[in-house]
């Protein structure tokens, strides 16, 4: 049996994310293992997860309130990216693949959103 959550693209996007994520952040220093690594994986996770929840077969209204926090938790992992950038924890290239990624999802998310309002 499958959720309805899995065959969405967005949803699999986000899997990914969190992924990349978790790998880059193996690499941070010890010193930011309870700062910035942590809040990076939590909010990379929180995207995949909040589109799973609200994906539950409740409302449009409510799954599109989940999608919301879904798309604040994507716009998080970006303000993250850029603080481990300041902090020269993170290579440039490694940077411009998450932020794509980011973007990529937002937009998704977004066109996801609109689908569910009309």
């Amino acid at each position: 049996m499958s959720f309805k959550f899995e065959k969405l693209i967005v949803w699999q996007k986000a899997v990914d994310l969190a992924a990349d994520v978790h790998e880059l952040t193996k690499a941070f220093p010890k010193d930011e293992l309870f700062i910035l690594s942590a809040q990076i994986k939590r909010a990379a996770d929180s995207v995949s997860l909040n589109i799973a929840e609200g994906s539950t077969g409740q409302s449009n209204a409510e799954f599109n309130k989940f999608l919301s926090y879904a798309l604040r938790s994507d716009i998080e992992v970006v303000g993250c990216l850029f603080l481990a950038k300041k902090r020269n924890l993170i290579q440039e290239d490694n940077f411009n693949k998450l932020y794509k990624q980011c973007e990529e999802i937002l937009a998704m998310l977004n066109s996801l959103r609109k689908t569910l309002k009309t």
